[in-house]
């Protein structure tokens, strides 16, 4: 019986580590995949509680009592506006998605006269500032869908600068000298 030997051929040397650089390299890159496709389904996926949650975590977010977020992308100056005024802002108003449901360049509205969130976010602002906010659905329309573009129990977002506001006797002043 005769026993035939294959000769193996030996490994140059550094090969083993360069196998195991290549692993790890391997190993860090799919770990950052995963982390890129779990904030995807984190920001479209989860439900709205688990992306107010992970939001809140995010560098330089303020959650308020009742449940509204924002960042000061940057800060105004002055006193900030009540309920009873008017305020000229700009704005676009997006969805989690991305999805733009609504978006003015300039416009005037009542403070008091918004979806509960936007109006809390106002009060919060001072003249140039610029924020963005996240209103959640029960401070928002909550299950009524004002749009087919906007789905009843939305998370609204919006990147949001007051230009300037006017009181509620300002307001009065101006429409009276309007209408003589």
């Amino acid at each position: 019986m005769s026993v035939t030997t294959v000769p193996i051929r030996p490994i140059k040397k550094g090969s083993l580590t360069k196998l195991w650089i290549g692993l790890a390299l391997v190993l860090v890159v799919a770990a950052a995949l995963a982390f890129v496709g779990t904030q995807d389904a984190v920001t479209t996926g989860a439900s709205n509680e688990q992306f107010l949650e992970n939001n809140a975590d995010e560098d330089g977010v303020i959650t308020t009592a009742s449940g509204l977020q924002y960042k000061v992308l940057k800060p105004g100056e002055g006193p900030s506006p009540t309920a009873t005024d008017t305020a000229l802002v700009k704005y676009k108003g997006t969805t989690r998605d991305g999805n733009v449901f609504d978006e003015n360049e300039q416009t005037p509205m009542p403070v008091g006269g918004v979806v509960p969130g936007f109006s809390e976010a106002l009060q919060l602002m001072q003249k140039g500032g610029e924020y963005r906010i996240w209103i959640p659905s029960e401070l928002g329309y909550g299950e009524q869908s004002p749009g087919p573009e906007l789905p009843a129990n939305s998370v609204l977002i919006f990147d949001v600068t007051l230009l300037d506001f006017i009181s509620a006797e300002q307001m009065q002043a101006l429409q009276q000298q309007m209408q003589q």
